[in-house]
């Protein structure tokens, strides 16, 4: 590629904003590749790159890195990085950068969509009207958010907007988060808790916005499930796996928790077959919490922003995950 352009690739994903928004420099050449398992094609694009926004299911590593010798920074189209090999990144010292606050609005949307689908009967609802059965209206009746209990887990950009909706519809709000001072979340108008398995018990909704990480991954098994209120909901916009589906399936089948939402899952497209899909009061979105157009939008901007932000030599540091990068 005989070119002096700085050469950058973006998924296909990515929005038409940030196709326009890198069209504006002169000295960037931006390509789009398809998200995805790397293939061979993809590692000989990666030759002469400068950087690279990653879409969706995009795994980005050792082998990665090693087809790449020019990369300086990675961007994810989102805030998650679970496929991405950070410490492998960062011992080429390549931040790695995500999208800030761009998907906040919509994963907080979203979180409340999947709680009021599932309490409110949406599903069930819906159909009585299309099969002309409403004289069955009052056999299974909604629930209401007014003076109940929510409880957040993780309280950073998402996990605050969530908060802030959840005041606004008159509930108390309950936030655990270890990494979160105390004053920080009493300022914002609600509870912190320090014991998760303690606060479970009095919450009649739970919505959970954390990394997938060592600490995380398993967190709501069968021995958490069955401190919930049978009356309670639990809701998963954050990452498949943070919730055992086996163990969520058995509480929700059984009637020890009232319902949930599920925006991510175990293994992503799920199966067809995944029981999980069979029960009623379980409501589900194809990780697509973070997909509005104006999410999108958004995303695709600052994706670009960050990635001209490190060619340029002024990186966005509050959107890198791995600052010690920059260390001397």
């Amino acid at each position: 590629m005989a070119t002096n352009k700085k050469q950058v690739l973006a998924s296909t994903t990515m929005a038409q904003a940030g196709w326009d928004f890198i069209a504006k420099r002169d000295d960037v050449e931006a390509r789009p590749y398809k998200a995805g398992t790397p293939t061979p094609d993809f590692h000989a694009m990666l030759r002469e790159l400068d950087g690279i926004a990653l879409g969706g299911p995009s795994p980005f590593g050792a082998a990665e890195l090693a087809a790449a010798p020019r990369l300086k920074v990675v961007t994810r189209l989102g805030v998650g990085y679970d496929a991405v090999d950070v410490p492998a990144l960062t011992a080429r010292r390549i931040p790695l950068m995500v999208v800030g606050t761009a998907n906040s609005v919509s994963v907080a949307e979203q979180t409340f969509y999947l709680m009021m689908t599932v309490a409110k009967r949406g599903r069930r609802l819906h159909e009585l009207v299309v099969t002309g059965r409403w004289g069955d209206k009052a056999a299974d009746r909604p629930a209401e958010f007014f003076a109940k209990t929510l409880l957040i887990v993780g309280f950073g950009r998402i996990g605050t907007r969530v908060a802030k909706r959840g005041l606004g519809m008159e509930m108390s709000v309950l936030v655990y988060d270890p990494y979160v001072a105390a004053d920080t979340i009493r300022a914002a108008g609600c509870e912190p808790v320090a014991d998760l398995d303690a606060a479970l018990p009095r919450a009649d909704f739970i919505t959970i916005h954390c990394p997938k990480n060592r600490e995380t991954v398993g967190m709501f098994g069968a021995a958490r499930l069955a401190r919930l209120k049978p009356s309670a909901y639990l809701v998963n916009a954050a990452r498949g796996g943070l919730v055992e589906e086996a163990a969520l399936y058995q509480a929700l089948r059984s009637g020890k928790l009232a319902g949930a939402g599920l925006d991510v899952f175990e293994q992503e497209p799920t199966p067809t077959d995944n029981p999980l899909l069979t029960l009623p009061n379980l409501v589900a979105s194809p990780h697509m919490a973070a997909g509005t157009v104006e999410s999108a939008e958004r995303a695709a901007v600052a994706a670009m922003r960050n990635i001209l932000s490190v060619l340029d030599g002024s990186p966005i540091r509050e959107n890198v995950v791995n600052p010690e990068v920059f260390n001397s």
